[in-house]
């Protein structure tokens, strides 16, 4: 899925009425939903969610499901009640590498927020690996934004190229009180100021990663990414 087809899908909900602001889905007994691009290349595997009680959010988990018999192998870690918007599988996004070897989980955990879990398929388990932060790694790990609410927008993508290297997008939209932050970065950021005297700053960047031994990261050369308007 490409990131401006995950934009407008993901600002579609957050534009709704506060009632349904959010994507929910009480599942029956035994019922696991496949969500958006969740079935493996191979038809063997998919990732469904699930949970408990009226809007799912009791007891709510994404699974590692083996095909075609839908039957349960592993829970899928960091998604859980605790930490989504959505319970309804279809705002939960999945992009698969060419050999099923790999899956990138997308979710809501704020209603502008993105979370993007990636996992390695190990027999019947998945095991949550290491996302790359292509924000600290163009301002620096020494940065501060001094505080969670200051970044409003988050939303990262994967696209994969190979069984092993994918392309990463991320887009984010902070607001700070001077331009600090959007010079250290640099032709990625685009800065404007608010009525308010505030600033409103995006950054927007794309990269190349390579899994290598034990999947950790190469991260390619940073590149402008798309500024969302």
């Amino acid at each position: 899925m490409s990131l401006r087809v995950l934009l407008a899908l993901i600002l579609m909900l957050a534009a709704a009425s506060p009632a349904v602001a959010t994507a929910e889905h009480t599942y029956a007994k035994g019922e696991y939903g496949i969500i958006a691009g969740g079935w493996a290349p191979n038809k063997r595997l998919a990732i469904a969610v699930h949970g408990e009680g009226e809007g799912a959010h009791d007891k709510f988990h994404a699974y590692l499901m083996a095909e075609p018999k839908h039957r349960r192998l592993a829970v899928l870690d960091n998604i859980s009640h605790e930490n989504n918007l959505d319970t309804a599988s279809d705002a939960y996004y999945a992009e698969w590498s060419p050999d099923s070897r790999y899956v990138a989980v997308s979710f809501r955990t704020e209603r502008h927020i993105t979370t993007l879990n990636i996992y390695a398929i190990e027999g019947n388990r998945a095991r949550l690996i290491e996302t790359p932060d292509l924000f600290r790694k163009a301002a620096g790990r020494t940065v501060v934004v001094k505080t969670d609410g200051d970044m409003r927008t988050y939303f990262p993508t994967v696209k994969w190229r190979g069984p092993r290297s994918y392309d990463l997008n991320d887009y984010r939209l902070f607001v700070e009180d001077d331009k600090t932050l959007a010079d250290k970065l640099g032709e990625l950021g685009s800065l404007t100021k608010m009525e308010d005297g505030r600033y409103s700053i995006e950054f927007a960047a794309h990269a190349t990663v390579t899994l290598g031994r034990g999947n950790r990261n190469r991260i390619g050369k940073l590149k402008l990414g798309v500024f969302e308007r």
